[in-house]
Parts: structure tokens; sequence; C-alpha cells
């Protein structure tokens, strides 16, 4: 299969694994390029040193392969200047950029050779994006699991929009999580999908087991996108998510949220399996998803899938 993602990312299938914080280590991006797509590693909760160690078994596990692999970077993260110096250092080939400017480091980057794709929430970000040199944009909709654009544009209103505002190589991300998601985001104008919780719940996810396992049994409306004084982030409806929900219909501060928040809040909920007090990150389709399985595996059953609905498709031409 060959799109615009495809020949810029040079992988096999139109497939991108979201970035993640506590969930997208080296195992997950690994397996994911290796079962044909473009695997991310998420630099969101890892220190410099970290980051350098999961680059370097990423690359031993593609090693004589030929695969490609990224990184994912916020640009609100506190040590950037160090981790964009380690991205060129290690001549990463490709970087995602999220929750900041793009302009910041987009040139930097690509002067070293690496590709560079940023994540928006609007059209609008979209031609700040293209008009700050990146390569390709993924357009994330209101569905989508962890931080989320204050918009609240959903995917499917989205990615026509994006398509419209820019001919770059277009990622269509939120709410996608199987074949039939992934050619309704094709024909709304997408080149490719970036997908995250089907991938956060696969078995090669660095997140606990016991948040695996409660993601996979949540319902529709299960949940909820809150702090949006702060950062809007979609969480699990637990007990930290319910104080959070009072706080906020209380019309608390942005400093009172904070101190609910706490530190270390999405450690403790998605890497150390808290599932009551931690901070529990995933986005709506989740309640599709009833089983943790490998990526080899879901990477198979989607292109299955989207080739039979490929088929189904065709039989209503006019």
């Amino acid at each position: 299969m060959e799109t615009a993602v495809t020949k810029l990312f040079k992988t096999e299938y139109p497939i991108v694994s979201g970035g993640m914080v506590w969930c997208s280590g080296w195992r997950l991006a690994a397996a994911v390029s290796s079962a044909g797509g473009l695997g991310l590693i998420g630099a969101g909760s890892m220190h410099p040193d970290t980051l350098a160690e999961h680059i370097a078994q990423t690359r031993a596990a593609l090693a004589g392969t030929g695969k490609p692999f990224g990184v994912n970077v916020p640009l609100f993260y506190p040590e950037i200047e160090t981790i964009i110096g380690l991205l060129i250092a290690e001549k990463v080939p490709v970087v995602f950029t999220s929750g900041g400017n793009p302009a910041l480091y987009t040139a930097r980057l690509k002067e070293h050779g690496i590709t560079v794709a940023h994540v928006v929430s609007s059209a609008r970000f979209a031609r700040k994006a293209e008009t700050a040199g990146v390569d390709a944009i993924v357009a994330e909709g209101f569905e989508a699991g962890g931080h989320n654009g204050r918009e609240e544009i959903t995917t499917m209103a989205l990615i026509p929009q994006v398509r419209q505002a820019t001919r770059l190589p277009l990622l269509a991300a939120g709410g996608i999580a199987t074949g039939r998601g992934m050619l309704a985001a094709l024909a709304l104008g997408a080149d490719g999908i970036q997908m995250g919780t089907r991938f956060a719940l696969s078995e090669e996810s660095s997140a606990h087991a016991a948040f695996k396992n409660l993601c996979t049994t949540i319902g529709e409306g299960d949940t909820m996108l809150c702090l949006k004084k702060l950062s809007p982030v979609r969480l699990v409806r637990n007990e930290f998510y319910r104080r959070v929900a009072e706080a906020e219909s209380n019309g608390a501060s942005a400093d009172e949220l904070r101190e609910i928040l706490g530190a270390r809040r999405s450690k403790r909920g998605i890497f150390e399996g808290d599932l009551t007090e931690g901070e529990l990150e995933i986005g709506q389709v989740a309640s599709l998803i009833r089983q943790v399985e490998p990526v080899e595996k879901i990477m198979r059953d989607i292109v299955a899938e989207f080739r039979t609905a490929v088929r189904e498709v065709r039989q209503w031409e006019i």
C-alpha cells in the first residue's frame, strides 16, 4: 500500500504509533516498525539519559531490517534543548513534535536530515505548522486520549478542514483503532493514521498491566475531557477524575487544580497501575478494545479489516 505517508516515512503501511507517555517505550516502537508501520518512542515521560537508552534499544531491535522509527517530543518538555540536541546527535530519522510552536525547532532538525511532523488540533494550527516547514501534519481530534486541543473538534470534522488547509502528508489521529477507521480517515482526506489507544493496550506497551486490563473493560462515556484550565486531558472516570470534576464544577482556579493534580500523577496511574488515584489517560475508542494483544496481531488485523472494508465499499459504486 502506497500513500504520501508511506513514501515519506518509508514504511509498508500508513500507520504510526502515537508517542504516548508511559506507554511508548522501545519495545512498542520497535514492534510497530517491525510490523510495517512507524513506531515512535514517547519522550514526554523520559529524562534524556533514559531516552538515549530507548533509542539504542530500538536501533538494536531493528538492526539489519532497514525499518525506520521516530521519537515524539512535547515542545513544553522542561529539558527540551537537551532533548533536541540528543535527537540530532543520535541521528534519529523522524521526529514528531506536539504541544507547542513548531517554528522553534523544525528548521534545526531538518538541517540535520531529520523528517519532522507536527501534531495539531485545528486547520489554523496546520497552516502555522506548514509555514514552519514541517514535512507532515498529524490532525488529532477531540476523541483522542491524553492531552487534547482546546478546540474540541472531532476527527471526522477536523480531517476535511485540515486537508483543505494543507497539501502536506496528513495523518489522522483520535478515535481510530480499526481497519474500518483507517479507511474512513483516508476517505476524509488523510494519507495515513496515528493510533494511540490501541497500541497503548498492546502487549508491548510499557503501561502497567492493571491499567491495560481496566481500559479493556470501559464502555461508552467512561472517559471525559477535564483540566481545561490547565491543559485539557481525556481521562478514565476514576476517583481522581471525580475529584477534579467536582472541583471544576465548583469553579476551582487553575492553581487549585494544580494542587489536586500534584506531581507524577500520570506515572502513578499509567505506569505504576494506581487505578484509584492515578491519572488514567486513554481515548474514547478504548470501548472497542476488549483484549490486550501483541502488536504484530494488531497490525495484521487492521490491514486485513481495511482490505475487507475497501472491497465492501467498492460494491456501492454508483
